[in-house]
């Protein structure tokens, strides 16, 4: 869970465009499809007193009881990074996303081409 997307407004405004959280039901998640083929469902959180939305928290949607595959929940989530930061542009930008995971010798890093 990211419990703070408004310390940047960007991320904020992100999300609110993408998911039209200004004019949809706010009791809907937003679903996106992960290169592994996995949908993940993004819960926007409100908070008494801040912007909405505040927080996100984002759940695997596993197909019936199978177990999640670790290698590829990593590799979702760093896409789904890029794919923000991408949507985000500006001064975010995807390659130093990247440069900041080659720091950290992030494994599946390496796989990309």
């Amino acid at each position: 869970m990211e419990d703070r997307v408004g310390h940047y407004p960007e991320f904020r405004e992100f999300f609110i465009r993408r998911f039209s959280l200004d004019t949809g039901s706010l009791s809907r998640p937003g679903y996106v499809r992960a290169p592994s083929g996995m949908i993940y469902s993004l819960v926007f959180v409100g908070r008494s007193g801040e912007h909405f939305p505040d927080g996100i928290e984002i759940y695997a949607l596993a197909d019936a009881l199978e177990p999640l595959n670790e290698k590829d929940i990593d590799t979702d989530l760093w896409a789904l990074l890029r794919w923000m930061i991408d949507g985000i542009g500006g001064d975010w930008r995807v390659e130093d996303l990247d440069a900041t995971g080659r720091l950290y010798q992030l494994p599946f890093l390496s796989q990309q081409s």
